[in-house]
């Protein structure tokens, strides 16, 4: 299905927009004729340097905020899509989890999505519909050791889309999540393992490692990811809500 313009004149609002795959999929949206991106991001450097064509509003802050979104509720006006991606990284076997790691993650990867989606889904009621990508995880469904707090959010991302697309599909709204297996973000920077791989062996090689069991043999990129998203987004996904689309190059199986 030819995509190319569909979302012209439409809008759009997308979370950790600065990076990964929130950036791919601004850039995603903008290569389709998207005429207005909302896009949130602590950084907003990262956000200008994007390169966008289409109306982009910036909104500098922590998807934790709840003050912040109570805030847009009044300033969103109506909205036709949704990306729900703000996510932070997180590893620790729960015996050596502190709380304080738990609830950052917490915070920003489950309390963030929910309160992302509660905006949107009250924007897309004034629009009369629209559609919502959760981004969540393949560790939110394939129990891998160590990753803590940051699996258990994402199952309860994946779980949140399916509630959500039971909720709306009667104003017109789908509701839909991915859950990706590893892909080249930023977001492997923070753990020291990986830190000290890419010294060691360097970067290509440091993501080639952790492409270790998976049957595809590499990393998927944001772009590619942000190919799938794009898709459940659009109209062509039209009778697809409240499923989880894993795109993991096979890890789960």
């Amino acid at each position: 299905m030819n995509i190319s313009n569909q979302f012209a004149g439409r809008s759009a609002l997308v979370t950790g927009a600065s990076s990964g795959i929130g950036a791919a999929c601004a850039r995603w949206l903008d290569a389709r004729g998207i005429s207005k991106l909302l896009l949130v991001d602590l950084d907003r450097t990262g956000i200008e340097q994007l390169g966008l064509s289409c109306e982009v509003e910036i909104f500098e802050n922590s998807v934790a905020n709840p003050t912040f979104w109570d805030d847009l509720d009044s300033k969103i006006g109506t909205l036709d899509h949704a990306v729900v991606n703000a996510g932070i990284g997180g590893s620790a076997p729960f015996a050596e989890h502190s709380f304080e790691q738990w609830r950052r993650i917490m915070d920003v990867n489950l309390d963030g999505a929910f309160l992302t989606l509660r905006s949107a889904l009250k924007a897309m009621k004034k629009s009369g519909g629209g559609s919502v990508v959760l981004v969540a995880s393949i560790t939110g469904h394939k129990a891998v050791p160590g990753i803590g707090a940051y699996g258990v959010a994402k199952a309860g991302v994946s779980q949140m889309a399916r509630i959500a697309a039971a909720e709306c599909a009667a104003d017109n709204i789908r509701v839909n999540a991915i859950a990706p297996g590893g892909v080249d973000t930023a977001i492997w920077d923070g753990g020291e393992a990986f830190r000290e791989a890419v010294e060691q062996h360097g970067r290509d090689a440091a993501l080639q490692g952790l492409a270790v069991g998976t049957p595809r043999g590499k990393l998927a990129t944001s772009d590619e990811i942000a190919d799938n998203i794009g898709y459940l987004l659009s109209d062509g996904a039209a009778n697809i809500t409240g499923t989880v689309q894993i795109s993991d190059g096979g890890f789960s199986l």
